[in-house]
C-alpha cells in the first residue's frame, strides 16, 4: 500500500487496467509533476512488462515524476542492485534506463521490498516511512512526501575522468588478481561482488575524479547527447 500528500489545482489523468498516472499541475515557473499507481501481478507475462515498461519510459521523460506501487520483484535486492530472474534484470534495465531512483528502502511484505516509489528526480521525494499494515492486508504501507518546488541549486558533482585514467596500471592491477583462488567455491552473485570489489579498488587508485558542475536533473553528468539514442537503440533490439 502506499500513499502520498499532495495538492493540486488542476488534476489530469489516464488510466489502463493496472496503472493510474495522474498530472498534478504545478505553480508557474515549477512545472508538472506525474504521479503514476501501477500494480504488477506476481504472474504478469512479459508481453504486459513491455507494455508497463514503455509507459514508464514516456512518463519518465517529465520534468518531475513519482510512479509508487506493488511491482512484485522479491528478489531483487535493492541494496546491490543484484536479481536473481530474468523478469527482474529486465526491470533494472529499464529503471536504469530512465534514470529513475528506487527510494524505498525497507522491506513492505514478509522481508521483502515489493512496493516502490520511483522518481527521476533527487530530493522529490522525502519523508518515507512504513506505517504498518491496514485492515487485512500483509503489506506494510508506505508514507511518504513529495516537493514541489524542488530547488535547481548548482552543485558540483564528483565523475570519473577516464582522460586522465592509466589503463595500462588497470589492467595489470587486475592481473594480478588469483581469480581462480578468489572464485573458488562461490556462486554467481557472491563472484560478481568479489569481481566488483576488486574493479573498484583498482578504478579508484587508476581513475582520477573530478568535480562536474550540474543541476540537480534527472540526467547523471557523465550523459552525453548520443546516450539516450543508443539506449532506444538497445530497447528496440531487445524488442525485436
Amino acid at each position: 500500500m502506499t500513499s502520498c500528500s499532495a495538492r493540486s489545482s488542476a488534476w489530469g489523468w489516464m488510466k489502463s487496467r493496472l496503472s493510474l498516472w495522474v498530472r498534478i499541475k504545478g505553480r508557474p515557473g515549477t512545472g508538472d509533476t506525474i504521479v503514476g499507481v501501477c500494480y504488477r501481478p506476481p504472474d504478469q507475462e512479459d508481453r504486459a512488462d513491455e507494455a508497463l515498461y514503455r509507459q514508464v519510459g514516456a512518463a519518465s521523460c517529465s520534468q518531475a515524476l513519482v510512479l509508487i506501487g506493488d511491482f512484485n520483484y522479491p528478489n531483487i535486492c535493492w541494496r546491490d542492485n543484484t536479481v536473481g530472474h530474468k523478469q527482474s534484470r529486465r526491470f533494472l534495465e529499464c529503471i536504469d534506463d530512465n534514470f529513475l531512483l528506487q527510494v524505498t528502502e525497507e522491506p513492505t511484505r514478509r522481508g521483502a521490498t515489493l512496493d516502490l516509489i520511483l522518481t527521476n528526480k533527487e530530493g522529490l521525494v522525502r519523508n518515507v516511512k512504513l506505517r504498518g499494515n491496514l485492515g487485512c492486508s500483509d503489506h506494510e504501507m508506505v508514507e511518504f512526501r513529495i516537493l514541489r518546488a524542488v530547488r535547481r541549486a548548482l552543485s558540483k558533482l564528483p565523475t570519473l575522468d577516464f582522460r586522465r585514467a592509466d589503463f595500462g596500471l588497470f589492467r595489470d592491477l587486475l592481473g594480478r588478481v588469483p581469480w581462480d583462488k578468489a572464485l573458488e567455491g562461490r556462486g554467481a552473485q557472491e563472484s560478481c561482488l568479489v569481481f566488483k570489489g576488486h574493479l573498484l579498488q583498482a578504478q579508484e587508485r587508476c581513475i582520477p575524479t573530478e568535480k562536474k558542475s550540474g543541476k540537480n536533473t534527472r540526467r547523471p553528468a557523465w550523459m552525453n547527447k548520443e546516450l539516450p539514442d543508443k539506449l532506444k537503440q538497445k530497447d528496440e533490439a531487445y524488442r525485436g
